[in-house]
């Protein structure tokens, strides 16, 4: 049950009883996600008995989970007809080009989702508690979970980042991909700009998939990989533009500032280095989902966390960068520190 709020000022129960059945709204809309829920009713199929013959599903069972959807937000009542909402037709529908459905097989894994069983431990201990290795031990097999699940997220971001970095998209650049998983941040430079070469490094099973992505998109010619751990890996030297993109929160700041003097050393002298982070504010409790991101690296890494703009200028600094921007990317919820060498 998800008790009425009480008006502002009046003690309720409603927030910790939301709260401690929010497990039932993740179970639900994987539940939808696997039956194919979403695409049914942008089918036309629209009520509970039509929804559930071609899920191959109860009729109640099908009723009561889209009445649940429906207070949850995911979709709409009528007349005894759901329908969706806007975010649900872009982003769930598996005939949108924006189809976001298949990234719960990376979010909603176990080796994500476990991690949170034992949450009082981590915050005691300050990092995961799982005894086994976490999602940043060397070629753990999660990243390419990652790579195939996670891409239809990352379009998005990664169309927007290219231009904002290289707006002509004329003159010749060369690129190093750290930790590049898809590889469609890199590929989003070298789609623009015909005279961009890109380098990706990550995990030789990671850039499989990486490699797979470049030949779809036409640019495996301009597109060259470096298997291996980013700690560990010869760059290289001369490169225009580092990519990091959600790399660094995984880490503590003695791991990221020994990464960056490596990046450092990697570029020209008029170089960047791009970062794309979850980017709290100073008070770290806003913007709520990019300050929340810090709850997912205590649980998931030894060391990680959500860095300020502040803690990522100094990491930086450290390294021998003179410079350090911050940028917004709407409408995402992440930000972008460019950073001079």
């Amino acid at each position: 049950m998800i008790p009425e709020r009480q008006p502002a000022g009046q003690p309720s129960p409603a927030l910790l009883f939301d709260t401690i059945n929010a497990h039932q709204r993740t179970e639900a809309i994987k539940s939808a996600i696997e039956l194919g829920l979403f695409t049914t009713i942008a089918e036309g199929k629209t009520t509970a008995a039509e929804i559930a013959q071609n899920c191959e599903a109860s009729e109640r069972g099908t009723r009561v989970l889209c009445d649940y959807l429906v207070i949850i937000g995911f979709l709409t009542k009528q007349n005894n007809r759901y329908g969706l909402t806007p975010d649900s037709a872009m982003f769930l529908d598996k005939r949108s080009p924006a189809y976001m459905g298949s990234v719960i097989d990376f979010m909603l894994s176990p080796l994500l989702t476990d991690n949170f069983k034992q949450l009082t431990a981590a915050v005691k201990k300050g990092g995961s508690a799982l005894e086994e290795e976490t999602v940043v031990a060397p070629d753990h097999p999660v990243w390419v979970k990652f790579a195939r699940a996670m891409a239809p997220m990352m379009a998005m971001p990664s169309q927007l980042l290219a231009p904002m970095i290289d707006p002509e998209a004329k003159q010749k650049l060369k690129i190093l991909d750290i930790a590049a998983g898809h590889g469609l941040y890199g590929i989003a430079f070298a789609k623009r700009n015909p005279q961009a070469d890109v380098t990706a490094v990550d995990w030789p099973n990671v850039l499989v998939v990486a490699k797979e992505n470049a030949e779809g998109a036409g640019v495996s010619d301009r597109y060259q990989t470096k298997p291996g751990s980013a700690f560990d890996v010869d760059y290289g030297i001369g490169y225009d533009i580092v990519l990091l993109t959600n790399f660094l929160h995984h880490f503590d700041v003695e791991t990221c500032e020994a990464v960056l003097r490596k990046v450092h050393a990697a570029l020209k002298n008029d170089g960047r280095a791009v970062t794309l982070e979850f980017v709290p504010n100073p008070d770290r409790v806003s913007p709520p989902q990019a300050a929340a991101f810090s709850l997912m690296m205590l649980g998931s890494t030894p060391g990680g966390d959500a860095y300020t703009f502040a803690e990522l200028e100094r990491m930086f600094q450290n390294a021998g960068f003179v410079r350090s921007e911050l940028h917004e990317l709407p409408p995402t919820i992440q930000r972008v520190v460019i950073s001079n060498k």
